[in-house]
């Protein structure tokens, strides 16, 4: 099963659409799989920057961006998203793997270039709740992009999401 998340609670469909951040790419629906939706478990505009263990990732890497070896995944949100974090009522889409292919692996990335009709949808209640189950270590931070900078030249995975609505850099 794949996933999409969504502040709408009752889509009946999902058509095709360009997506604002890959405009030379064809219109498509996208999806994510289980081990990466924590990186929507998020308000919609949230800017975010995610990173995860991989093979080959460092023990340096893992201690300077995820602080131990136990955490699963860090996210970084901008402090003034908290609120919204704790108020916004999102709802995740079950959709069915048929028409889909990878679009990124390690990001776990899934598009379909038609259109999905959902299997289920169900609220995913309290989003720093589910964090915690998750694994997640959420980090508050005043301005992203020093993150966003540092985590290209490390060893591990790493996802920027909705960063047009990040602070601008100090």
């Amino acid at each position: 099963m794949l996933y999409h998340f969504s502040e709408e609670a009752e889509i009946a469909r999902f058509e095709p659409r360009l997506h604002p951040s890959h405009p030379g790419k064809p219109p498509a629906v996208w999806a994510i799989d289980e081990a990466r939706a924590p990186i929507y478990f998020f308000p919609r505009d949230c800017p975010r920057v995610c990173a995860w263990k991989i093979d080959g990732s460092t023990d340096e890497d893992v201690r300077r961006f995820l602080g131990s070896p136990d955490v699963r995944m860090m996210i970084a949100v901008e402090g003034y998203w908290l609120e919204k974090l704790r108020t916004t009522q999102l709802y995740v889409y079950h959709l069915p793997e048929e028409t889909f292919s990878m679009e990124d692996h390690g990001a776990g990335y899934f598009t379909s270039r038609e259109a999905v009709t959902p299997v289920k949808v169900e609220p995913v209640g309290d989003l720093l709740t589910r964090l915690v189950e998750a694994g997640v270590e959420l980090r508050l931070t005043p301005n992203l992009w020093p993150l966003h900078d540092a985590l290209p030249e490390s060893t591990l995975h790493f996802s920027m999401i909705r960063m047009r609505n990040a602070l601008p850099r100090m």
